[in-house]
């Protein structure tokens, strides 16, 4: 609401300074066929404004009522009743201030049909004005409109990418306090405390905020140290961050999901003690993080699709930023890495 009115008044500011400059040009082309300045301001004035008042009621009756397309008939009629309007009116009221002056009186008989033709080209050009400028804050708003529904759906497939991540989590989670239950109470109980604090930060997260790389690396800490009680030893954990990285910007919740990938192809199919390693720096005003974990040649395909996946993670990242390339994966010497870049907006 508050932008259509600036919109109004700029528009009725911009129109009014054209006719200040009009009424200027008319009184100099009196003045110039040897009419006095006062006769021709007087004429000007009372000429112009009168017309201006009739080309702002016009263009107010099309700004809250606007007729079809295909109404150029309809347009015309108003445009002529106007303009007759005026006509009449400025032939009634000029002679009761000027009648005295004999010369002007002459040629503003003689000038009446051309008056009329000028109202009506004013009256029309002013109707055409407002349409045209209707029809541009009709096709912004339009545009505005268009811009916030894909903004909502946006935000409704970020939120929802987003879900899938603690669901799959918290079942496995609960899977193992459930195990632990009976056997080891004190290790369960350690779980779910651990549990708690993590689906507590994740949920006060906000989908458009974004947080410190510190905040996240805490959150997949956490996320670590639940792992561990359901892995035991088996699962070892190296975190190298450069200190320059730890107050860059990342969308929250964004690297758990890469953990989460790499314990599940790094131990689900292995008794052997796994190293997942997460290594981040800052390059060329980009945060760049790595995840690295071994994996066997065998079980390449297994659970593939399963769970939150990286291609959610894409498409997350590509709603974001609008970029198919910040996830990136590949394997060296049977160790598999996934290498996401987060542009760093100053």
């Amino acid at each position: 609401m508050n932008n259509s009115n600036h919109s109004i008044r700029t528009y009725f500011i911009v129109y009014s300074i054209m006719w200040v400059i009009w009424i200027g040009l008319h009184t100099l082309i009196l003045n110039n066929n040897g009419i006095t300045i006062h006769t021709a301001l007087t004429d000007s004035l009372i000429s112009n404004v009168l017309l201006f008042v009739f080309c702002i009621v016009l263009s107010n009756i099309f700004r809250y009522y606007q007729p079809g397309k295909n109404s150029s008939k309809y347009l015309l009629v108003w445009c002529l009743s106007f303009a007759l309007a005026w006509f009449f009116l400025t032939k009634s009221i000029i002679p009761l201030f000027l009648r005295e002056d004999i010369a002007f009186m002459g040629l503003f008989q003689a000038t009446l049909l051309l008056r009329f033709v000028f109202a009506n080209l004013f009256i029309g050009g002013s109707i055409l004005l407002m349409r045209v400028w209707q029809n541009q804050k009709n096709q912004h708003e339009e545009n505005l409109r268009h811009i916030q529904s894909l903004q909502l759906s946006r935000d409704a497939e970020l939120s929802g990418l987003r879900q899938q991540l603690q669901p799959h989590f918290l079942f496995n989670s609960l899977n193992s306090i459930s195990a632990l239950a009976g056997s080891e109470p004190e290790r369960a109980r350690l779980m779910i405390q651990q549990l708690s604090d993590f689906l507590r930060g994740t949920l006060r997260r906000d989908e458009t905020s974004m947080v410190p790389l510190s905040d996240e690396i805490s959150n997949v800490k956490l996320y670590l140290e639940i792992e561990k009680v359901r892995f035991g030893h088996r699962l070892n954990t190296e975190i190298k961050i450069d200190e320059s990285c730890l107050l860059l910007l990342t969308p929250p919740l964004l690297l758990q999901p890469i953990v989460e990938n790499a314990i599940k192809f790094g131990l689900y199919d292995t008794l052997s003690d796994v190293t997942i390693s997460i290594l981040a720096e800052s390059k060329n005003n980009e945060l760049i993080i790595e995840v690295k974990n071994p994996y066997s040649e065998e079980s390449k395909g297994i659970s593939k699709g399963v769970g939150f996946g990286l291609s959610s993670l894409k498409r997350r990242l590509f709603l974001l930023y609008n970029r198919n390339d910040l996830l990136k994966t590949s394997t060296e010497n049977s160790v598999f890495i996934s290498t996401l870049v987060i542009p760093q907006t100053t």
